[in-house]
């Protein structure tokens, strides 16, 4: 194995360690955002039965032992899953959110590098993660916003007499 197959799930990793630090800082916002990530790998699982694109790697050498045959290109997982945690980071810290922008793209090309996947795969990925997980992020933000203006009373300030 190269380091370039071991890279491609290791990034993964590196979303997982964002998230537990962010776990610890943010509690439930930080397990509601990684949520929106097993919601856009979900999403991904759908398209692909949709689609079912056989990947490079049936046709062509690879640097990556190929998946089994079922396992569809369309869209890559990997790229599903790091532009849904780059986009859940970037939502709740602003400069772990560029790392994790880094991080998912260099885990996207990695998928092509090894010939797993095709370029449209891992772009496709990242931006299907990206718009699910900004989805929920925007719920659940509005939903919060409804919940604390609804247990706002009215305050009335009266001036003080002499």
């Amino acid at each position: 194995m190269t380091w370039l197959v071991i890279g491609t799930d290791a990034v993964l990793f590196v979303f997982a360690l964002m998230f537990g630090w962010l776990l610890l800082k943010l509690r439930l916002r930080a397990f509601l955002a990684g949520a929106g990530v097993v919601v856009a790998y979900a999403v991904s699982e759908v398209v692909k039965l949709v689609v079912q694109e056989e990947r490079p790697c049936r046709t062509a050498p690879s640097l990556a032992v190929c998946p089994e045959p079922g396992d569809w290109s369309f869209p890559s997982n990997h790229s599903v899953i790091a532009g849904a945690s780059a986009m859940a980071i970037w939502a709740m810290h602003r400069t772990l959110g560029w790392v994790a922008a880094v991080c998912a793209l260099a885990a996207a090309a990695s998928r092509v590098v090894v010939g797993v996947h095709y370029v449209h795969d891992v772009a496709a990925g990242l931006l299907l993660g990206a718009l699910v997980s900004w989805g929920i992020a925007a719920a659940l933000k509005k939903k919060n916003e409804q919940k604390r203006s609804a247990d706002e009373a009215p305050t009335v300030v009266l001036s003080r007499l002499r």
